[in-house]
């Protein structure tokens, strides 16, 4: 009797102690993301002022500039692929 109360509340569980699962990947990767925003910020202000202190020329600036902030565009489309 007892086996089979175990075995009926473990199928009755298992939808959600996945749905915990899932919640706690999501909740992972979420943190990757804002992790990888935050870090792409960064070095769009590390860039600039690189820029203003004359460490990159204004072309070679401008294109990394246009990389980094491409890059953050897809990290946040990322992000909000999650809420969706």
């Amino acid at each position: 009797m007892l086996v089979l109360v175990g075995v009926a509340v473990l199928a009755i569980s298992a939808p959600l102690r996945r749905r915990a699962e899932r919640d706690a990947v999501d909740r992972a990767e979420r943190a990757d993301l804002e992790a990888a925003r935050d870090a792409k910020y960064a070095e769009i202000r590390d860039a600039e002022l690189d820029f203003r202190t004359g460490k990159l020329s204004e072309p070679d600036w401008r294109s990394l500039d246009r990389q980094l902030r491409r890059e953050a565009v897809e990290v946040l489309h990322r992000l909000d692929a999650l809420d969706a």
